[in-house]
């Protein structure tokens, strides 16, 4: 490997690494509001799933990753993986009430 080579590299690395964080932040920010969120529902004895909620959402992000290149597929199952976590809270808080 070159010596331009490693640093093109090195730079990819680095603004891969700086985009996780970013990530994890944004999910943090996001699992911080999904929270309220659960709380909310618990006092008003919502329930954690709104399915249709979620139906519209879904579409929207698969609208969204189809414009940006992403494939809808990953971007369905990572959601799927995202909301069953809040729903999974939802669901602790609730029973905590």
């Amino acid at each position: 490997m070159t010596h331009d080579t490693a640093e093109q590299l090195a730079s990819y690395r680095r603004t891969i690494d700086n985009l996780d964080s970013a990530l994890l932040y944004i999910l943090a920010e996001r699992f911080r509001c999904t929270e309220q969120v659960g709380h909310l529902k618990a006092e008003q004895a919502m329930p954690a799933i709104d399915n249709e909620r979620e139906r519209r959402q879904l579409d929207r992000l698969k609208s969204i990753a189809n414009d940006v290149g992403l494939s809808p597929h990953f971007v369905e199952g990572l959601m799927r993986m995202i909301v069953g976590a809040v729903v999974e809270r939802h669901r602790q808080i609730a029973a905590e009430k």
